[in-house]
């Protein structure tokens, strides 16, 4: 590798606003239930996580109301006098946070318009990697846009399909899309175009992003993931698989294939299982616990640290792969970190400035179980590594003798398309220094990364079955790369 200078702090400044946000999120939907409002806001809490930004709810019961707005769920919804105005069995919501551009109250979801096959709501949970083309086309054909986000597009061809029906017209518009989608649709017509209440889910044919059925009694609940029914109760039925439509209404389910072809194999997001899920769900068919403490086995395999006293972990995406390690180098887990939890995950924290002050905040190290000793210091990845040469210096502060960090997960070199918030490949410390000139700049003893080939192996999944592009810089679809660099 070409040797580099040293990243300067002060480079990094947020990305230049672009028009097309793209977002990944998470969705919740319940059809039938007469508390529909209300269990989809406790999903929402639940997939609080996945984004933090903006909030909303559509109810559906011949009318459609929508309640959205900027912050967490809590805030949004702090007056239950909403709940009186979401009337209805079934509803849909949506937790959101933009990845560039602007946090604007427009772009909060589920949008809701009225076209030629009634009303209509989508909650969109991925990222479309030909939103520029198809948006162009679009305004050349005279559509105008009343938000920036990528989901819009979908409600718009939808609108122009000449279909028969709105499942059809789904179909017809999403064989014109590329990218990330995990989809709710919410409709006041049902598949035969008669006036009914409809919810339908969709995944997009490569699997990116997580979805999963559940039931509640006689009720169906739709979610990006399965912690959303241990909440409300519910009991996971199945995936929602790659390619599929559910079509849920008058109390059944049809399902339906968006492809005439299933793709040779799936490309299910693998950094959902190192850092954005939670632990206590289910996705992609396996335990994110399970899966993320295999993580940490796998890693004290590969990196081992001889000398070293305990495990800490950076809290908490990287606590269970610390237990993994520790568990498999037979060394204590001793807890380095208090974290604040009323203070946001900085990796989705849109603005950067603002994530620096977070960091500085958000943790702060136990002495008495660090000072005079050698650590293992266990997180989940590096992205631009200013936050890790923060914890790196509070660790020093507070009396640690040696430091040797061990990563999760292989070292980020690329950016994601399909729906994470990974920075541009010039802002990710790895894609342009060597591990060596990483671990000069954190000032951290050793520093080892995860594989790629034992991350994979972590996973029941087949090695095949995953998108691993931001480790690798292979896509598997056509990437749009200069005008995502221009963002």
């Amino acid at each position: 590798m070409k040797k580099t200078s040293l990243p300067d702090l002060s480079k990094y400044k947020p990305a230049v606003p672009h028009p097309d946000i793209r977002e990944a999120c998470g969705i919740c939907g319940v059809f039938n239930n007469r508390e529909a409002s209300n269990l989809v806001y406790l999903g929402l809490t639940a997939l609080q996580h996945r984004g933090q930004e903006s909030a909303g709810i559509v109810s559906f019961n011949g009318k459609m109301n929508r309640h959205v707005g900027m912050g967490l769920v809590f805030d949004v919804f702090k007056n239950r006098e909403y709940f009186n105005f979401l009337k209805g069995r079934s509803a849909i919501g949506h937790v959101r946070y933009s990845t560039t551009g602007s946090s604007d109250i427009k772009n909060a979801q589920p949008l809701l318009v009225t076209t030629p096959y009634g009303q209509i709501a989508v909650a969109h949970n991925g990222n479309l990697t030909n939103a520029d083309v198809l948006k162009s086309k679009l305004e050349a054909a005279g559509a105008i846009f009343q938000t920036t986000t990528d989901s819009e597009i979908i409600l718009h061809l939808i609108a122009h399909s000449k279909a028969k029906n709105l499942p059809d017209a789904i179909i017809s518009t999403l064989k014109k899309v590329d990218g990330a989608y995990s989809l709710l649709f919410a409709s006041d017509t049902d598949s035969k175009g008669k006036k009914a209440n409809t919810m339908i889910a969709v995944r997009d044919p490569m699997g990116f992003r997580p979805l999963v059925l559940g039931k509640l009694n006689k009720s169906w609940v739709v979610a990006s993931e399965t912690c959303v029914f241990d909440l409300v109760g519910a009991k996971t039925v199945r995936e929602v698989m790659p390619g599929e439509m559910l079509i849920i209404e008058d109390g059944k389910i049809i399902e339906r294939r968006i492809t005439d072809k299933p793709a040779k194999h799936s490309s299910m997001c693998v950094f959902e299982f190192i850092y954005f899920s939670r632990p206590d769900s289910k996705i992609f068919g396996e335990s994110v616990y399970e899966v993320r403490r295999e993580l940490g086995r796998q890693l004290a395999r590969e990196a081992p640290a001889p000398g070293a006293d305990c495990v800490i972990a950076v809290p908490d995406s990287a606590v269970v792969a610390a237990i993994g390690y520790a568990e498999a180098s037979k060394l204590p887990f001793e807890i380095g970190f208090i974290r604040s939890h009323y203070v946001g995950r900085t990796f989705i924290e849109p603005s950067v400035p603002m994530r620096d002050f977070r960091a500085k905040v958000k943790y702060n190290p136990i002495k008495e179980n660090l000072h005079g000793k050698s650590i293992v210091l266990i997180d989940d990845s590096i992205v631009r590594g200013t936050t890790s040469q923060k914890l790196i210096r509070m660790l020093k502060a507070a009396g640690v003798r040696e430091i040797h960090l061990r990563i999760s997960s292989p070292p980020i070199i690329d950016s994601c398309y399909y729906g994470i918030d990974t920075p541009t490949r010039e802002e990710l410390i790895a894609s342009t220094h060597s591990v060596e000139e990483i671990r000069e700049f954190l000032g951290v003893t050793s520093l080892s990364y995860l594989s790629i080939d034992g991350m994979l192996r972590s996973s029941k999944q087949g090695v095949s079955d995953f998108c691993t592009a931001c480790f690798s810089g292979k896509y598997p679809t056509k990437i749009e790369r200069k005008a995502r660099e221009k963002k």
